[in-house]
């Protein structure tokens, strides 16, 4: 049974870093320049 907190464990961690990596898109963070990112790479 000890797989079932490990699974959990596993989702738990990752759906905290999809959270994460969506806070920091919304409201930005100290090492992203000023502007549109998106729009400032030039491709």
């Amino acid at each position: 049974m000890w797989y079932f907190a490990w699974i959990l464990g596993v989702a738990l961690a990752a759906s905290l870093g999809i959270l994460n990596a969506m806070w920091l898109e919304l409201n930005g963070y100290t090492g992203e320049p000023a502007g549109d990112a998106e729009h400032d790479r030039g491709d």
